[in-house]
């Protein structure tokens, strides 16, 4: 059984809504785990010598070249040796962690993570999204339209002409409730989007970890 890649992007610790989503799916997940917090190790965000080192011989790489080809390859090979991912990625200002985008930028290099002729190289595995958010943005909610975290990364993660994962999405809303007096009339249905979503968590991990573990 390869391993699951869990990679991490909230700031927060243990108050961090994804995380603990995250946890009730690690509880439940049998096999080896490689966890990358983003938010304590963070990956630099790409550079010019990270780009150029892509389309340059490796025997004339500069030096800022190779430290940034010696990168891409540490985080292009984890991400290539996982059967399974889990990314927990909550909104900020509506959309991402740009700790989270500065790792996508790292890993997606055509002929490598990304065909340009046929499928992907971890097409088909399954992926778990995990996005937290403070309120909702679902079909007729105020904020219907507004989110740039979910559709986004169902795009880069999911589209058969980019990474081509199975994405499953769970969306735990309503996060600002229990701090919000405003939101206080919502805390019902927050607790209800939580109960759901660790819910949904550990059957994910059930299903997907079983016939891994085959």
């Amino acid at each position: 059984m390869s391993y699951l890649l869990h990679i991490d992007s909230s700031s927060l610790d243990e108050a961090s809504v994804s995380r603990q989503v995250a946890q009730s799916f690690r509880e439940v997940w049998q096999g080896e785990v490689v966890h990358r917090d983003l938010a304590a190790v963070p990956v630099p965000h790409l550079s010019a010598a990270g780009i150029t080192a892509r389309v340059t011989d490796r025997a004339l790489h500069t030096p800022e070249q190779a430290s940034a080809a010696a990168l891409q390859d540490e985080l292009i090979e984890e991400f290539l040796g996982a059967g399974a991912y889990l990314f927990t990625v909550p909104m900020y200002n509506l959309t991402m962690p740009s700790v989270f985008k500065a790792w996508l930028d790292q890993i997606i290099v055509f002929d490598r993570t990304v065909n340009r002729d046929g499928p992907s190289p971890a097409a088909g595995r399954p992926a778990v999204l995990i996005s937290p958010r403070g309120g909702a943005y679902g079909p007729g909610a105020p904020r219907e339209g507004l989110d740039y975290v979910v559709p986004p990364l169902e795009t880069v993660l999911g589209r058969d002409e980019l990474l081509g994962l199975d994405v499953t999405t769970v969306i735990p809303e309503l996060t600002a409730a229990p701090h919000t007096p405003a939101l206080a009339s919502l805390l019902p249905k927050h607790e209800a989007s939580m109960a759901n979503a660790h819910d949904q968590a550990r059957r994910l991990a059930t299903a997907i970890g079983t016939p891994l573990a085959a």
